[in-house]
């Protein structure tokens, strides 16, 4: 009887992230001591490169290998000077991850907050050009929900960049004390206004 071969490994999910970056190595030791990443396989390549290498972070899978310049497809964020993608972790503690994985090396890119859609959510940024989010779910909020706490979000985004501005025109304003009205960077009054009532970016996932 023969038995059939699963079209989808086991361990392996529909999608499988791989990321390409300068220095294999090193990130496979990053990402242990920062997500606490399980090294299944690596396989060398010319030059002392990786050719090929998957870690288990969580109950997926992440494969990742050495940029090469001659595959001129195959680039790390470093080579690009950015990322167009990010990978996103669930954890069931968000802040003790972002914490350690500060503490590996990755740079704070957006600080960790209680986000409108029910996480507790922050990005970070890794030694290699990376963008990973963090998350632990706290709530579940109905659509409607998320659009309310969305809205308030963006007031009270609005509302600190209204206090920030006019804050910034008062320091500006007592440095210049024989001038009857400024504004900061030599802002018009107009101008002020239309910035004060401009809402902050909202955060998206």
């Amino acid at each position: 009887m023969t038995v059939k071969v699963k079209a989808v490994p086991e361990r392996y999910h529909t999608i499988t992230p791989h990321l390409v970056v300068r220095g294999a190595g090193r990130a496979i030791d990053f990402y242990k001591r920062a997500f606490g990443a399980e090294e299944l396989s690596r396989s060398p390549g010319p030059g002392g490169l990786l050719m090929h290498a998957e870690l288990k972070i969580g109950d997926s899978i992440v494969m990742l290998c050495d940029e090469f310049p001659q595959m001129e497809r195959w680039v790390s964020p470093e080579s690009l000077k950015g990322t167009t993608t990010a990978m996103h972790l669930y954890v069931e503690d968000a802040d003790a991850v972002f914490t350690r994985a500060v503490a590996a090396g990755a740079k704070v890119s957006m600080p960790l907050m209680d986000a409108f859609w029910g996480d507790r959510y922050g990005k970070l940024t890794d030694p290699f050009g990376h963008e990973w989010s963090i998350g632990t779910h706290k709530h579940d909020y109905t659509p409607e929900e998320v659009q309310k706490n969305a809205e308030a979000f963006s007031r009270n985004c609005q509302n600190r960049r209204t206090r920030k501005l006019i804050q910034a025109a008062q320091i500006y304003k007592r440095k210049q004390p024989h001038s009857e009205e400024v504004y900061p960077c030599r802002t018009s009054r107009v101008q002020f206004k239309q910035r004060a009532s401009t809402a902050c970016t909202p955060v998206w996932r």
